[in-house]
């Protein structure tokens, strides 16, 4: 950083012209019944993987058609896994739930899309975008040609998803959308899309079958479809600081480990997706606001420090702290 004519410059490295300031998730299970166990780990899959690269509960709409946690099959209480090994409860005591079973339905996620929330809805139950959140949308469940149902009772068409996505355009609700979707013949569900700016993925091609990925004995189901399991393989190995791009993303399940063919759409998105970083949909943004103010700091004050074993020879020297201390939570 230097001075120009009196003004602050950054170097031109860090200036860029997008108007992409915060990110949100809309995050969708909307099947029931203990059978689709599969699509309730999916979703708390993919939400624990946006929450864990820094997306807050704040902007997660996490919307659950079930409650498999607490359903009297489970043989362990509390907890829902992705994988057999049972390696990670994905429903931890820090799941926020925003919309829980029969509040899952067609008509409130229609609302949360495009901002027609009833009177008295709480600000937790609302999508607070802008024109320059970029949003991303997670869906999951049983699905046909042109249609995806809501817990057996109703289904939202590829129609009214695109009315509903040009709604939030038109109202500035996003800079940029990225539209995932986990389902049979899932990509018939992103052809009506008109809207610019969107990126879509779906796990299948109209005519395809998702199928699942493998079954745990002692629950009796099927614990994680095909996709979502590549898909999160790929985000466990991406950090704050990857450069993982989204066309990396769009690559993650070729058909010899989906069995059904991934589809993808990015004729409304004006970028090459192979410069796009992963953590633009994915990750969070920190505003960072730029002052020419100057602020004596006493290093003194700050316990790291005090408590230090060896001098600090430069009273000026810089002191660097982990953003995401994940060394704090590995197993010794």
């Amino acid at each position: 950083m230097w001075l120009l004519h009196g003004f602050l410059v950054l170097p031109a490295k860090f200036v860029t012209s997008s108007s992409h300031t915060n990110n949100w998730a809309v995050l969708v299970d909307t099947s029931r019944f203990w059978f689709n166990y599969r699509h309730i780990a999916n979703v708390l899959s993919v939400y624990r993987s946006v929450k864990r690269l820094g997306i807050p509960d704040s902007q997660i709409l996490l919307m659950v058609a079930d409650d498999m946690a607490c359903n009297a099959r489970n043989p362990r209480p509390a907890t829902v896994f992705n994988n057999a090994k049972q390696h990670i409860n994905v429903y931890g005591s820090d799941v926020e739930v925003d919309y829980r079973g029969y509040e899952v339905t067609v008509e409130n996620f229609v609302r949360l899309l495009t901002g027609r929330n009833e009177n008295g809805t709480a600000r937790s139950k609302r999508l607070l975008s802008d024109s320059g959140s970029n949003v991303l949308i997670y869906l999951t469940g049983h699905g046909g040609d042109g249609f995806l149902k809501f817990q057996d009772s109703e289904e939202i068409t590829n129609q009214e998803l695109a009315d509903a996505i040009e709604q939030m355009w038109q109202k500035q609700r996003y800079n940029e959308l990225f539209f995932m979707i986990d389902t049979c013949q899932a990509a018939s569900m992103y052809e009506k899309f008109y809207s610019p700016n969107i990126l879509a993925v779906a796990s299948s091609l109209v005519g395809e079958d998702s199928l699942s990925h493998h079954i745990d004995p002692a629950i009796g189901v099927y614990i994680i479809d095909r996709y979502t399991y590549n898909a999160l393989e790929f985000l466990e190995r991406v950090e704050w600081n990857s450069k993982k791009t989204m066309g990396d993303f769009l690559s993650v399940c070729p058909k010899r480990a989906c069995i059904s063919t991934v589809g993808v759409r990015k004729d409304l998105y004006p970028k090459d997706p192979y410069k796009v970083p992963i953590t633009d949909f994915f990750g969070s943004i920190r505003p960072t606001e730029i002052s020419s103010d100057v602020v004596n700091v006493t290093l003194s004050t700050i316990p790291e420090v005090l408590s230090s074993p060896k001098p600090i020879s430069k009273p000026n020297a810089q002191l660097f702290y982990e953003q995401f201390p994940t060394k704090l939570f590995q197993r010794s």
